[in-house]
C-alpha cells in the first residue's frame, strides 16, 4: 500500500469533520431537522415549500464554502477524467438510491450513525459496499 504524502492532510480533514459535525449538531439542535443535503434540496421541490429560508441558506453555505475557500488560499482542482453523459447518469442513479434509502450519505452516515440509527448503519454499509466495488471494477477489472 502507498500513502501519496503530499495529499496526505489529516488535520484538515478533522477540521472538515468537525465542522461538518458541528453544523449537523447546530441544525438538529436548533432547526429540529437532520443535515441530508438530499432531503434538504428535496424539500425545495414540493409544492408547498415550507421552510424555504433555512434550506437556501444551508444550500448557499455548500456551494459558497468552497468559493470563499479558494479566494482566502488556492483553489482546489478537480479533475475528472470522464464525459458529461457518464456524469448525468451517476448523478441519476445517485439520486435513484437516496430514494431508496430514505436519505443519502450526509443523513445516514454523518446525522444517523451518531443517533445510533440501525437503518443509517445499514444505509451507511450499503453506500461505502457500493463505492469499493466501483472503484475496484472502474479501477482494477476493467483498466479504467
Amino acid at each position: 500500500m502507498w500513502i501519496d504524502l503530499v495529499h496526505f492532510t489529516p488535520g484538515l480533514s478533522l477540521a472538515g469533520g468537525l465542522i461538518i459535525g458541528l453544523a449537523a449538531a447546530v441544525l438538529v439542535l436548533c432547526n429540529g431537522r437532520i443535515a441530508g443535503i438530499s432531503g434538504i434540496l428535496g424539500g425545495l421541490l414540493y409544492l408547498p415549500r415550507r421552510d424555504i429560508g433555512w434550506r437556501l441558506a444551508f444550500l448557499a453555505g455548500l456551494v459558497g464554502a468552497p468559493v470563499v475557500a479558494g479566494w482566502l488560499g488556492e483553489p482546489a482542482r478537480v479533475d475528472i477524467d470522464t464525459g458529461w453523459g457518464t456524469i448525468l447518469l451517476a448523478g441519476f442513479l445517485v439520486g435513484i438510491g437516496t430514494r431508496f434509502a430514505s436519505g443519502c450519505t450526509s443523513g445516514h452516515g454523518v446525522c444517523g450513525l451518531s443517533r445510533g440509527s440501525v437503518r443509517s448503519l445499514v444505509a451507511t454499509v450499503t453506500f461505502m459496499a457500493a463505492g469499493f466495488v466501483t472503484v475496484l471494477v472502474q479501477r482494477h477489472l476493467t483498466g479504467g
